[in-house]
């Protein structure tokens, strides 16, 4: 049965990369206590069946530490014996504390992988909420927690006493025998009443561990307006991607259109230039009706290549910065140009015409109204 989100609607999507990641990041993993449990004790009989290799060398020296050689050593033999025993008890819980420190990491490796998450040890005012701790008591997964400790304490507490039984006539003997012979019996009867837990504990882990699982994937799911939303938040709504996709189609029909209108640079009475940003080529009959014609304009490598052109066929360029970018952000090619650039654009073919006739002129002032007055990306100068 698929849960449900705070706005009613089922979870019943996977849940997606992201929100697994997020879930990561808030330190919601993977996790089985009986797994751990389970290895950890495994871990443990295993490091059991290598005392005796340490034991007789241990044994010696631990009674070394009682051995007093001659009198001269009594003012500092506490302290040599207590260093001694520091040593022995940091080996000690080096041999048994790495293997159980490895052996959980590569246990929560397996489980659901390492993961360092600051969010998770922050202060949560839920967590000591008692409300919560009693719905988190009464609910689906604390019955499946009491369940489990049940059968954990039902199945460990039958085995060991059905190992035992079968035990109980050589451990009723060890109070007939030698130190040697008990220890040998011990030896042997440990591991084997471990053994016996740890099927049991596997079968448990195995249990937890896909319960475990199944909630957690249950947690991470999603309703489909979730999915939806998150679809939007990465790849952006439909309505702004198709805004973005028009936009850079008119671009596209823009470059294509200002690269055809290369050819007619040719025919060009001037051509106004930023010198090299923006190029505009205009078109003027002296004596016709009608405005200045753009013939072309582009911006960047069209603009140089605009004015390659203009130079190659002895079209006069004319530098005015301000004028050419009027030009190019209120004209369209094969269009005439704004009536607000009239005056301009005349005071600047005047004297272009006069400049082409050989008469020497001084470069006149040309001013823009406000405006139109353009910076390089096509904001108005204020």
């Amino acid at each position: 049965m698929a849960e449900e989100s705070q706005d009613g609607q089922d979870k019943t999507e996977d849940p997606s990369q992201r929100k697994i990641d997020k879930a990561k990041e808030d330190g919601q993993i993977l996790q089985s206590k009986e797994m751990f449990v389970f290895t950890s004790i495994a871990m443990g009989l295993v490091i059991f069946l290598f005392i005796p290799e340490f034991a007789v060398p241990g044994m010696q020296e631990w009674g070394n530490l009682f051995r007093i050689e001659s009198k001269e050593q009594l003012s500092s033999l506490p302290f040599t014996r207590l260093y001694e025993v520091f040593e022995i008890i940091i080996l000690i819980a080096l041999f048994i504390g790495i293997p159980l420190m490895i052996v959980s990491l590569l246990t929560q490796l397996a489980v659901g992988g390492i993961n360092f998450a600051p969010k998770a040890a922050a202060f949560k005012g839920s967590k000591i909420n008692p409300l919560k701790g009693l719905k988190r008591m009464f609910s689906v997964k604390g019955l499946v927690e009491l369940g489990k400790s049940i059968l954990k304490v039902v199945s460990l507490v039958g085995l060991s006493a059905t190992v035992i039984y079968f035990m109980l006539p050589q451990l009723l003997l060890l109070s007939h025998g030698t130190l040697k012979s008990a220890l040998e019996v011990m030896y042997y009867a440990f591991p084997f009443l471990i053994g016996a837990l740890l099927i049991a504990l596997a079968i448990i882990a195995a249990i937890d561990y896909f319960w475990q699982r199944h909630v957690h994937i249950q947690q991470l799911k999603m309703t489909k307006q979730e999915v939806k939303d998150e679809h939007k938040q990465t790849e952006g709504s439909p309505e702004v991607k198709a805004k973005i996709r028009r936009m850079q189609m008119e671009k596209s029909r823009e470059s294509s259109k200002q690269r055809e209108a290369l050819d007619n640079v040719e025919n060009a009475t001037a051509v106004i230039t930023n010198p090299t940003h923006f190029a505009v080529a205009l078109k003027y009959n002296p004596g016709e009706a009608g405005a200045p014609t753009v013939l072309a304009m582009g911006q960047g490598i069209i603009a140089q290549q605009i004015i390659e052109r203009a130079n190659q066929h002895k079209v006069t360029v004319f530098q005015s910065p301000l004028l050419a970018r009027a030009l190019y952000f209120t004209s369209q090619i094969g269009q005439e140009i704004s009536d607000k650039l009239y005056n301009a654009v005349a005071v600047a073919l005047a004297y272009i015409y006069r400049i082409d006739q050989g008469e020497p002129v001084e470069v006149p002032d040309i001013t823009i109204p406000d405006d139109v007055s353009f910076d390089e990306f096509g904001n108005v100068i204020k």
